[in-house]
């Protein structure tokens, strides 16, 4: 009994130095309607924004391609939808990993038998903790036009990275400095704050934040065996081991492997 005590007392500690570039984190904040409509009116510059519905850690899965998980996923009061998603890795071809998870988005609100023109406006914030384009500033939008001077192409997505390592002054810079503290006590943030403190110092957020705890030791430990598996599938195949024996030896999906291969022939 008191083990378990003392490890929900530790696990209080450690959760409490959570902030909102976890994704795990950010998830479980912004499943609060009222915080998650602060942040996109911030990000968006509406400040009569109103978020209808929110999903967090939404998983979409298509048969033959990579499963993703949507970190948020919201939609307003006029149908338009915004994803938000938090990368702290500086490896992944970001550009990409933003036109899949899009698309796999779009594919989840266009139903069969529906028109293009039904398919929802979407906005995409790519929240890093470093900045990936090297150009100091804290926001990128991403804009689209037919040829150097010509007009606006609007295919209804709208894409926006966001950093949390310039301070540009800006108002989204503001909002991401509170993301790298996540301090319960400070209430800048309007339901920002009031959903952090819920979290981190009040008992039913505490419950919530245990379990979120527990997930991200988990990921964790899912991470490491992911890595070892990585190193060992590289190992193998410079010892001559197809990519094939080398996924059934290393339990991993033969499209992986092949990923991790590609790596050492670089």
């Amino acid at each position: 009994m008191d083990d378990h005590i003392l490890s929900r007392e530790e696990r209080i500690r450690e959760s409490r130095e959570f902030n909102l570039l976890s994704d795990v984190f950010l998830s479980v904040a912004l499943d609060d309607a009222p915080a998650c409509q602060h942040i996109i009116r911030i990000l968006t510059g509406i400040e009569d924004l109103t978020v209808k519905e929110v999903r967090t850690q939404y998983v979409i899965t298509k048969i033959n391609s990579r499963t993703v998980r949507l970190d948020v996923l919201a939609e307003d009061s006029d149908g338009k939808l915004y994803q938000i998603e938090i990368q702290r890795q500086d490896t992944v071809d970001h550009p990409r990993r933003v036109r899949y998870y899009g698309a796999l988005a779009d594919s989840e609100f266009l139903a069969k038998g529906k028109e293009y023109y039904e398919l929802p406006d979407r906005l995409q914030f790519y929240i890093s903790e470093t900045d990936i384009w090297k150009q100091g500033k804290t926001v990128y939008p991403v804009t689209k036009r037919l040829g150097k001077d010509g007009p606006e192409y609007d295919d209804g997505e709208y894409i926006v990275y966001v950093n949390a390592e310039v301070d540009d002054g800006s108002r989204i810079a503001k909002l991401m400095k509170y993301f790298k503290k996540a301090d319960p006590d400070d209430n800048s943030e309007g339901d920002l704050s009031k959903r952090v403190h819920f979290l981190k110092c009040e008992e039913g957020g505490m419950d919530i934040m245990c379990e979120v705890a527990e997930r991200i030791e988990a990921r964790g430990r899912q991470q490491g065996e992911k890595r070892k598996a990585r190193v060992t599938a590289q190992n193998l195949y410079q010892m001559g081991m197809s990519p094939e024996k080398i996924a059934q030896a290393v339990g991993e999906d033969i499209s992986m492997v092949r990923q991790w291969l590609a790596e050492i022939k670089q």
